[in-house]
């Protein structure tokens, strides 16, 4: 057994962070958790507990990103000369894609899990589709590039759900894969399906789900396998939804109704679907998520980033839909400046303050995010979830003298302490206790685009 005594735990159901809390794990699992009483509490700096680890700070439960691209992380800081838009940047994007392989993705991805793990990320949904070789020829094994992924995550000791993306088609109306693109493809939805199927990875720290990349992705007459195959599999599904007005504006011409409209009425929505940015989702689009209870991942540093808008995040959870988080691009890898930003977001929006708690943001970065990605034992410091444990330090110069209950709304990435994934520690003293992070981003990122 293991036992850590916090100086604060964010615990489920309290508004607030409880001071002086026990908790307890065997086997990856928390078996107890016990705030103290007043008169057992730690006093002149006398330890109550000799054989509990002392957290300073304040404890949260693991975060989860929720929406990923690792090798997305080699554009960071690249894409920002001159004007333009999310397509100019996507022409970028596809400059490193072309230059990957099963190897060179694995030292990227683990080097970019491993960032993840020091901002407090316990689990990553990545959103897979650089499935073949760069002229869309599969590799030996045509699951080469998802188990490049499978291992990064392992080796950064984080917990993975790999996302497999069906991508078809280069427009909504259905033109070809063309360039970089035509790695992305399996032909139809069946063959993806069959492939998709196929990709049997073990290891304790896995999850496998699908993604429909978008209605411009997935031919219309096509989307209802990509959403059976995850039903029958009983796996999550997720789809990039209405980022951009072109995607809607397209679909409209094409099929006279919204994304939205479109996945509904082709049984891809529902409470195990988690669409992704829903930046401009109509009115009834809103009603649609939900009343189907769809999650909606929102990804507000990355929409900032390629100006794609500012997205009605407090009407969609009113609505019913439960919000979680991404970094997507990874423009910024910090959590809690994502859930900030859903809330300074809709400030600026609205022109009004005091949209989101502290604890839905707490929720939407932990919870929500870990269900989103199919772990539903995970994401709370609770008997029997799992031990992932983020300790914040509230001694940093952006945390000194701020209440732990404003910790969220103050801290950054850099902040982060320790981490314990499953009972183990992957950071201690802000440090990766299996990678080099920042000499393994500079190596990855120099091969893949060959530059220093």
């Amino acid at each position: 057994m293991t036992r850590w005594l916090t100086e604060y735990a964010w615990l489920p159901e309290h508004p607030e962070p409880t001071p002086d809390v026990l908790i307890e794990a065997t086997g990856g699992r928390i078996t107890g958790i016990t705030p103290l009483a007043a008169e057992s509490r730690p006093t002149a700096g006398v330890e109550v507990l000799a054989d509990a680890v002392r957290l300073p700070g304040l404890t949260l439960p693991g975060l989860a990103n929720t929406h990923s691209h690792a090798f997305h992380r080699a554009l960071r800081g690249r894409t920002h000369g001159g004007r333009g838009d999310f397509w100019t940047w996507r022409d970028r994007m596809y400059e490193v894609a072309t230059r990957l392989d099963p190897d060179s993705y694995l030292a990227l991805a683990r080097a970019a899990y491993a960032e993840m793990a020091l901002a407090g990320i316990t689990c990553v949904g990545e959103f897979h589709y650089l499935h073949h070789g760069p002229d869309g020829t599969p590799y030996a094994d045509p699951n080469a590039m998802g188990s490049a992924l499978v291992e990064a995550a392992a080796q950064a000791g984080i917990r993975l759900t790999l996302l497999d993306a069906c991508y078809l088609t280069a427009t909504v109306a259905g033109d070809p894969l063309v360039g970089p693109q035509r790695r992305f493809g399996d032909g139809d939805a069946h063959r993806w399906a069959e492939r998709a199927a196929a990709f049997a990875p073990t290891g304790a720290h896995l999850r496998v789900g699908a993604a429909i990349h978008s209605v411009r992705a997935v031919p219309a007459d096509q989307l209802a396998t990509v959403a059976a195959s995850a039903n029958d599999r009983d796996v999550p599904l997720h789809a990039h939804l209405s980022e951009q007005p072109a995607e809607n504006d397209a679909c409209r011409a094409e099929h006279g109704c919204t994304p939205t409209r479109l996945l509904a009425d082709r049984g891809a929505l529902g409470q195990h679907t988690t669409v992704v940015h829903a930046t401009h989702p109509t009115s009834s689009d809103i009603t649609v998520l939900g009343d189907s209870r769809t999650r909606v991942c929102l990804c507000p540093t990355t929409e900032r980033d390629l100006a794609d808008g500012i997205g009605p995040a407090r009407r969609m959870a009113n609505a019913g839909s439960a919000l979680s988080l991404g970094s997507d691009s990874h423009a910024v890898v910090d959590l809690f400046e994502e859930a900030r930003a859903v809330e300074l977001d809709e400030r600026l929006r609205t022109r009004q303050r005091g949209h989101f708690t502290a604890g839905e943001l707490v929720t939407a970065a932990t919870v929500a995010g870990h269900v989103a990605l199919g772990w539903g034992d995970a994401g709370r410091l609770a008997v029997g979830d799992r031990a992932d444990l983020v300790t914040v330090r509230l001694d940093s110069p952006r945390t000194a003298g701020v209440p732990a209950a404003g910790a969220f709304f103050a801290a950054t990435a850099a902040d982060v302490s320790q981490v314990v994934v499953d009972g183990q520690v992957v950071v201690r003293d802000g440090r990766h206790q299996m990678v080099d992070v920042p000499a393994e981003l500079a190596t990855s990122i120099a091969e893949v685009t060959g530059t220093p």
